[in-house]
This record gives structure tokens, sequence and C-alpha cells, in this order.
């Protein structure tokens, strides 16, 4: 599939640090920063705002994600080391404990399983979304995978993780064999500016033949990479940018790629919106 460059679609309204975005069907899904109603839903279409959940007992937020199959979210909670899993429609709401404090999440191609990324052990764990959350498998990665942000697994099987924070050596994207032995490939290095490297690798959207988006943070963009993690284009500039990308959400059959950015203001995230790109 090809993708243009992203042609800015909506701004949806500014407000408190946005923490996930995400989508099934008709509905995007936008995770707040808030005590209650953290969960903005809108319209696909006309992105009017049409409800907004809450996610009970919820103490902090690292990441959001969606399963079409399930019709639900997850949402990563490093407070008290769980995943919040809620219904999309009825708000009916579980938890499921971990123990690692998770920092991004994803669901497998099949659309069954979670995917947690934990950053400070450097691990993947997957959990199986039909038997409560139970553990299925936890991967180690490899010792050069510094502080892994966000994972996504391919039907093959291997593992797309961006890692790389502060002032880690490398940062970079790159594809991790299924057991977490070996990087197959990589994209990135020392960090920087230029076309093959990154500021913090923020998190990625891998579609359904292998292309990779990535944000990355302090660089104020978001990156198109081939299946071998090759560099294709900026899908979005930082001129599109008011405050640092960190979040985003591919809808391949919409062709919309959208998009968080926040606002850090005295050592911490003030305000946040989503921004929705035609791709």
């Amino acid at each position: 599939m090809l993708y243009a460059a992203g042609q800015l679609v909506r701004k949806l309204p500014e407000g408190p640090p946005v923490y996930g975005v995400t989508s099934i069907a008709d509905e995007v899904f936008v995770l707040r920063n808030e005590y209650s109603d953290q969960v903005e839903v809108y319209d696909a279409t006309s992105y009017r705002l049409v409800r907004r959940l809450t996610v009970p007992n919820a103490r902090s937020y690292s990441d959001m994600t969606s399963c079409e199959h399930h019709r639900c979210l997850y949402i990563a909670d490093p407070t008290v080391n769980c995943v919040h899993r809620l219904d999309a429609q009825s708000a009916a709401a579980t938890h499921w404990p971990l123990t690692d404090r998770p920092a991004g999440l994803s669901v497998t191609s099949a659309q069954r399983n979670v995917i947690v990324t934990c950053r400070e052990t450097r691990r993947i764990v997957e959990l199986n979304a039909a038997a409560a959350g139970a553990v299925v498998r936890e991967v180690a990665l490899p010792d050069d995978v510094l502080s892994p942000i966000h994972a996504v697994q391919t039907g093959s099987g291997r593992f797309v993780v961006c890692h790389g924070v502060d002032d880690d050596p490398v940062q970079r994207v790159c594809t991790v064999s299924a057991d977490g032995r070996r990087v197959v490939r990589s994209h990135g290095g020392k960090p920087g500016s230029g076309s093959g490297q990154y500021k913090v690798p923020r998190q990625l959207a891998v579609d359904q033949h292998e292309f990779v988006f990535v944000v990355d943070l302090n660089n104020w963009r978001v990156t198109l990479l081939s299946p071998t993690l090759g560099h294709l284009r900026e899908v979005v500039s930082r001129d599109e940018f008011q405050w640092g990308p960190d979040r985003l959400r591919l809808d391949v059959q919409r062709r919309r790629l959208y998009v968080a950015e926040n606002e850090w203001q005295d050592g911490g995230w003030t305000k946040g919106r989503v921004l929705v790109f035609s791709v």
C-alpha cells in the first residue's frame, strides 16, 4: 500500500494531556489525563464528540489501544501496574494485574491478545484477552534494546520495537525475532535529526503489509518505514505540529492517521489534542 504525505483534515479540541488515541469502526477514542470521563469518543466522519467513558479505579496512564474483535479498549496504568479493559459500548470495566510497569500496548495481528511493552525490565508480555488477561508468555529483549517504549507483533510473529529515551546512546526502531533473542534489522542508532536518526521514537503503527509509522517525539515528526525498515519519507513534518507528537493510530480503512500532540511546560505535560491526517 502506498501512503502519501499526510494532509491535515481536522484538529480535535484542546484539553488535558492526551495519553492515547485509537479507533474502532466508526469511532475515535482519545484518552485524557483526568480523574473521570477520561476517554472522549468522537464520530470518525463528523469528528463530533458523542460521549465520554470513565475508567474506574484508574490512577495513571501510559498508553491505550483497542481491539476490533472484542470491541474494547485497553489502557495501561503504570501506577498500579495493570491493564484496564473497557467495553467500548457498555463501558463495563475490568483490570488485569501485571508484575511490571506497562509502557506501551498493542494487540496481536489476529486481534486476540494484548502485547504489553515493559520499559524498565526490557520485556514484552503477552496477555490472553479471552482468559482475563492471563499471561501467555514473556519475551526478554536483547541487551542492546534500551528503554523499549512500544512493540507491535507482525503477522510473521516478529516484533517491531521502538526504543531509546533521554540520554540513551541508541534510539531506533528494530525488528526483533519472535523469541526476542536477536535484532533482525533496525533503523536509527545514535540520536539525531537526520533521516536515519531519532530523538525518542515514541510509538509505532504497523499496517497489514508491515509498513511502519513512527512518532519521533523530539524531532516533531512522523516517519514512514518500509517493511524492511528502510526510510521512505516524512509523513508528517514538524511544520504541522504546535507541540510534541507522542501517540498515534493508523486507520487503514479510512486512510487516516490520528496523532496526539502535547504541550510540555515547567517539567510536565500541560495540555494536548489530536490531529487527524489523511494518508
